[in-house]
């Protein structure tokens, strides 16, 4: 990648990236070892040992050449205990003091991770630590680790307010409809999610109707667009039927054009949440998509799936 002037150039895409430091997929991965100066574990291909540390983070990070990088974090599994939370915290502050002093391309923002598991004074804790050392924006990880919507909630609740309220406010990892919704709602800027382009490959769709999956046997002869109500390449151009075709006999073709769809209709979900922002009808919006979206269809945890108030959209500069 670096050969080809970095990400931009070899993939000939002249729109914004973001790069992630290797914190959370370190975390995915069943053996890892974790000391002071980084992570040591086995490549699950072969198995063979490989350790990162916030110095080659950002080595490989400025070789990628995003136009945004995040600063290597230790992400805390649901359900760890607090002794071991504040040991992470702390090493994560530290961690970050060593990715800004190894970060020195100056056309590359640079963003610091709060974590702080499921306690409103660790999550404190880590704000302090991380916007003391100063970053071009400020992250929030450690959620969408399955703790369930309302649980999420919660967290921002009290998470949100001591981020800076003149930086970008970045909810890592979360794209399910509610949640987003919810996330802005508290004064959070940016996501992302692989829910686009993962569901895509088991044939969902996301509508403003909801979700609909296009393997269902009942759209094997439906002649309909896959969603009638879209302009994009796949809805204009294709049938029910031949995307459930295409997913019956496995052609990898299905997932692109179910994928282009996705994209479409999340860019668009996001400028309508845009626009209601500036139009004062968030509220009506956010009540649209509890209705369409409703948490027992999230994927959430089991139990109280009453709608979560939180608090009104926060006033944010332009």
């Amino acid at each position: 990648m670096a050969k080809h002037g970095g990400l931009h150039k070899m993939m000939d895409v002249d729109l914004p990236i973001l790069t992630d430091s290797g914190g959370f997929q370190v975390f995915s991965l069943k053996k890892s070892q974790v000391d002071e100066e980084g992570v040591t574990f086995a490549y699950e291909v072969d198995g063979k040992k490989t350790f990162l540390s916030p110095e080659n983070s950002m080595e490989i990070q400025q070789q990628l050449g995003a136009d945004i990088a995040m600063n290597f974090d230790e992400c805390l599994a649901f359900g760890i205990d607090k002794t071991a939370a504040v040991a992470s915290v702390d090493r994560t502050a530290r961690w970050a003091e060593r990715c800004k002093k190894a970060h020195t391309r100056s056309d590359q923002s640079l963003f610091g991770i709060i974590q702080g598991g499921f306690w409103p004074d660790l999550r404190a804790r880590s704000a302090r630590q991380i916007t003391d050392i100063g970053f071009d924006g400020y992250a929030l990880g450690g959620l969408s680790v399955g703790e369930g919507h309302q649980k999420m909630c919660e967290v921002l609740d009290y998470s949100v307010d001591p981020m800076p309220v003149n930086s970008p406010r970045y909810l890592m990892g979360v794209g399910r409809p509610l949640d987003l919704v919810e996330g802005v709602a508290r004064g959070i800027d940016m996501f992302d999610c692989v829910i686009a382009t993962r569901h895509s490959r088991s044939g969902m769709f996301y509508t403003d109707k909801g979700r609909i999956r296009m393997t269902d046997k009942r759209f094997r002869n439906d002649m309909y667009p896959p969603d009638t109500s879209c302009q994009c390449y796949t809805c204009t151009r294709f049938t029910r039927a031949y995307l459930h075709h295409l997913f019956r006999v496995g052609e990898i073709l299905a997932a692109t054009l179910t994928t282009i769809h996705n994209l479409t209709w999340y860019a668009s979900f996001m400028a309508r949440m845009r626009q209601s922002i500036v139009d004062g009808t968030f509220e009506s919006y956010r009540q649209w998509v509890h209705e369409i979206y409703p948490e027992k269809t999230e994927g959430s945890s089991k139990g109280d799936a009453r709608r979560s108030t939180g608090k009104n959209v926060k006033k944010r500069r332009k």
